[in-house]
C-alpha cells in the first residue's frame, strides 16, 4: 500500500446545508450559502513506500489508491476535489460516469474544462441514474497524475442486486514505476523516448516490485481493504450527517473507505470466508499493463457486468483479463469449510501477469480463508499456466441481462462510419515519436482553452466544420476536433497498423480505448482489416446485441508485428452520439495519451452544446475562474440536477434494476 500524511479532513457525509436558493434556469439552481459537499479529496504529492521501494507519488487523501467513494443511483451527490499540488495542475474524471448534463465536470482539462489550479479546489457535481449501479472509478487526467491519483467509484444498486451475493471486495489494479511522473513526461516528450517498462503490478495498492523478494506477512486483519464492503440499505445515505461540523472525531465512519498502510515488503491479500460468494469488482487503473490472471485451485468465476451501467447474462471463465480503463464484476464462491479441511490448507495464490509487453512481468495475491494464518511470500515456480492469447476472451459473449431493455444500435441505423487508423510514426515537425488516431495527434498543448470554453465564447463558430470532416478522416482539419449530429448513430472503428517509427519498425501494440460521454456498445473484434459485411453477418448469424461499454482492448496478433502501416487488427464500436457536449475518445494508456493517441468529439451544434446560461456559464470560463475556491474565495455553486431520489421513487414502482 503506498501512502503519505493524511491530512485532517471530512470524506463523507451528505449535503447538508443550502440555504438563499434561486431558479437560474431548468434544472439549474445558484445557492449563495454554505454546502457541503458528500465527497471530499484532497490531492498531494508525497514521497511513500511503494512495490518494497520508494516513490514520489500523486496521493489521494493521503493514500493510493485513495478512498472509495460509493454513492446511490438516481441520486446527486458532490464531491469537492482539493488541489494541494505546489505546482501542478489537476482534474478529476469520473471513469465510466456520463457527465450528462454537467458539462463542465468530466474532468478533462483542455476539452471540457480548466484544470484546477494548484492551492484551489473544484466542485464536481454527480448525477447517476437507476441504471447506472456498477463499478467505476476516479481518476486525475492530467499527464501522469493517473498512475497514482485514483480510487474506487461504486455506484450501489437500487435495492437488492440482480444475483445474490453475500460481501465483496474491491480488486483494483496499477503499475509501478519507479521514476517519477515528471522524469516519465521528459522522456516521453524528448527526441529518442525510453521504453520505460512496469517495474511491478500492485493490487490495491500493494506489490511487488521486480528484483524485490517477498516475505512472510504477518498474522490478523489484512492491508489492502477499502472498509466496510456492503452498502446498508437500511439507510437512505451511507455516511450521512444532520448537522454541518467538519470534525472527523464526530463522525467514526470517516475514513472507513480509505485504504489502510503497508507494512512490510508482503503480497497483497484478499481475506474471505469459507462457504460464502462474493462479488469481486475487478478495477483496471493500470497506466500501461494489460493482464491476465487466474486463482489457484478456483477456476469457476461468473462475469456478471462489465464497466458498469448494464448488467449482462452470467458467464463463467477460469481466467479474467483485465486492461487498463476496464471493469469486471465477478461472482466468486469460496470453498466450504470441509473442502478446506480435505485440502488442509487455508491460503491460496491469485497469479497476474502482463501481456503484449517485451517482458512478462509475473506476480501474485494471497487469497487467505483465516485471519490468524500469516501471508505466505510467493511461489517460486509459476502455479498457473495462464493462456498467451488474449485475442478471443468473451468476444462475441457478453450479452444484456434484460434484453428487453437494451437499446443497441443495430447496422441499419448507423449512418456513418469513422475509421480511426492507430499509427506509430515520427511527427514531421518536431521529430519525436507520436501515437496517432485517424492520422492526427491530440495533446492538451494543442489548445490554448479548452474546446467547451472556446464553444461557450464563440458559439457555432467553434464548432468544427461537418462537411469538411467527412472529406478528411472524420476530423476538421481547421479545428482538429471530430464532429457528430446530436443522435447520429456511428459506428467507430480502430483499425490497428505495424508501427512506422525507426526505433520500433513494424511493432504492434495493444491499446484499450475509452470513450466518455455517450456510452458504446462494443461489436466485435478480429486481425487483419476492418469487413464490415463480414462482421455484420457475423453479428446477425450469432444474433449478437451487446451490452453497454465504455473501455475495450484493441488487440495484437500472432506475433505481434506487421509491416509498416499495414492494418493488423480491428476494434468495432456503435454509438448513438445523444448527448450534447465535448467528449473525448482515447487510448487509456498513459504513455500513448500524452504522445497523442487522443481524439476530441463535439456532439450537437452550438446551441445543442450551451445548454448553461451566460449568467452561469460565465464562471468557467477562465483558468482559476469564479467556480474554484481557494483560502480566501468561495464558490457560488449551481446544480444542474435535481435533488429527488430516483431510487426511491423507483422503489416505490417496484422497478430497482
Amino acid at each position: 500500500m503506498k501512502f503519505g500524511t493524511l491530512p485532517s479532513f471530512l470524506i463523507g457525509g451528505c449535503l447538508a446545508a443550502a440555504v438563499s436558493s434561486k431558479l437560474v434556469n431548468s434544472g439549474q439552481v445558484e445557492d449563495s450559502g454554505r454546502v457541503i459537499p458528500d465527497h471530499v479529496l484532497r490531492v498531494s504529492i508525497a514521497n511513500v513506500p511503494s512495490a518494497c521501494e520508494t516513490r514520489q507519488d500523486v496521493v489521494v487523501n493521503g493514500t493510493s489508491p485513495g478512498p472509495a467513494i460509493r454513492v446511490l443511483p438516481g441520486a446527486r451527490s458532490w464531491i469537492r476535489v482539493y488541489n494541494d499540488m505546489d505546482n501542478w495542475n489537476l482534474s478529476m474524471h469520473w471513469h465510466g460516469l456520463s457527465q450528462r448534463m454537467a458539462p463542465f465536470a468530466d474532468g478533462t482539462p483542455m476539452a471540457s474544462q480548466w484544470p484546477i489550479p494548484p492551492g484551489h479546489f473544484f466542485d464536481y457535481e454527480i448525477a447517476t441514474e437507476i441504471g447506472d449501479a456498477g463499478t467505476y472509478f476516479y481518476h486525475s487526467h492530467v499527464d501522469m497524475q493517473a498512475l497514482s491519483g485514483f480510487g474506487p467509484l461504486i455506484v450501489d444498486d437500487c435495492g437488492p442486486p440482480p444475483l445474490h451475493y453475500d460481501d465483496e471486495r474491491i480488486l483494483m489494479f496499477s503499475d509501478h514505476f519507479l521514476e517519477t511522473d515528471d522524469q516519465l513526461i521528459a522522456d516521453f516528450r524528448s527526441q529518442t523516448p525510453g521504453p520505460h517498462e512496469t517495474r511491478g503490478i500492485l493490487l490495491n495498492g500493494r506489490g511487488i516490485a521486480l528484483g524485490a523478494t517477498s516475505v512472510e506477512g504477518p498474522v490478523g486483519e489484512a492491508d489492502g481493504h477499502f472498509g466496510s464492503r456492503r452498502f446498508d440499505q437500511s439507510s437512505t445515505c451511507q455516511g450521512c450527517r444532520d448537522d454541518d461540523s467538519d470534525s472527523e472525531d464526530d463522525y467514526p465512519w470517516v475514513n472507513d473507505y480509505q485504504i489502510k498502510p503497508p507494512s512490510g515488503c508482503t503480497l497483497p491479500v484478499i481475506d474471505v470466508e469459507a462457504g460464502k460468494t462474493y462479488r469481486f469488482r475487478f478495477i483496471g487503473a493500470t497506466g500501461l499493463s494489460f493482464m491476465t490472471m487466474g486463482f489457484e485451485d478456483h477456476n469457476n468465476l461468473t462475469v456478471v457486468q462489465v464497466d458498469g451501467s448494464e448488467y449482462n447474462a452470467p458467464v463463467t471463465t477460469d481466467h479474467i483479463q483485465l486492461g487498463g480503463g476496464q471493469r469486471f464484476d465477478v461472482i466468486f464462491q469460496t470453498k466450504t469449510a470441509e473442502e478446506l479441511r480435505e485440502a488442509g490448507r487455508v491460503t491460496y495464490f491469485l497469479q497476474f501477469e502482463t501481456r503484449d509487453r517485451p517482458d512478462v512481468y509475473r506476480s501474485y495475491a494471497v487469497l487467505r480463508y483465516a485471519l490468524e494464518y500469516p501471508i505466505p511470500p510467493a511461489p517460486l515456480n509459476p502455479i498457473l499456466a495462464l493462456p498467451a492469447d488474449t485475442t478471443n476472451w468473451l468476444e462475441y459473449t457478453l450479452r444484456p441481462l434484460h434484453a428487453e431493455e437494451n437499446v443497441a444500435p443495430s447496422a441499419e441505423e448507423v449512418t456513418r462510419r469513422v475509421i480511426l487508423e492507430a499509427d506509430q510514426k515520427v511527427d514531421p515537425v518536431t521529430g519525436r515519436l507520436v501515437f496517432e488516431l485517424a492520422h492526427m495527434a491530440w495533446t492538451d498543448d494543442v489548445r490554448n482553452k479548452p474546446v467547451l470554453v472556446d464553444i461557450y465564447e464563440r458559439g457555432q463558430a467553434a464548432i468544427p466544420n461537418y462537411e469538411a470532416a467527412l472529406k478528411n478522416y472524420g476530423w476538421d482539419p481547421a479545428t482538429r476536433l471530430f464532429p457528430a449530429k446530436k443522435d447520429e448513430v456511428l459506428e467507430i472503428v480502430f483499425q490497428n497498423t505495424g508501427s512506422q517509427y525507426p526505433g520500433a519498425l513494424g511493432i504492434v501494440e495493444s491499446h484499450p480505448f475509452h470513450a466518455h460521454g455517450p456510452h458504446i456498445y462494443d461489436i466485435g473484434s478480429g486481425p487483419g482489416k476492418y469487413d464490415p459485411e463480414a462482421n455484420n453477418a457475423k453479428l446477425a448469424a450469432l444474433k449478437y446485441r451487446p451490452v453497454k461499454r465504455d473501455t475495450t482492448m484493441l488487440y495484437r496478433y500472432g506475433n505481434g508485428t506487421a509491416a509498416p502501416g499495414v492494418p493488423a487488427g480491428w476494434r468495432a464500436w456503435r454509438t448513438r452520439m445523444s448527448q450534447p457536449g465535448v467528449w473525448m475518445i482515447h487510448c487509456h494508456i498513459l504513455q500513448h495519451m500524452i504522445m497523442g493517441m487522443q481524439t476530441v468529439w463535439v456532439v450537437g451544434d452550438a446551441a445543442q452544446v450551451m445548454t448553461v446560461p451566460v449568467t452561469v456559464s460565465k464562471n468557467y470560463l477562465s483558468y482559476g475562474g469564479d467556480v474554484y475556491g481557494n483560502d480566501t474565495h468561495t464558490p457560488p455553486f449551481f446544480y444542474y440536477f435535481d435533488a429527488d431520489d430516483k431510487c426511491l421513487a423507483a422503489k416505490s414502482f417496484g422497478k430497482t434494476t
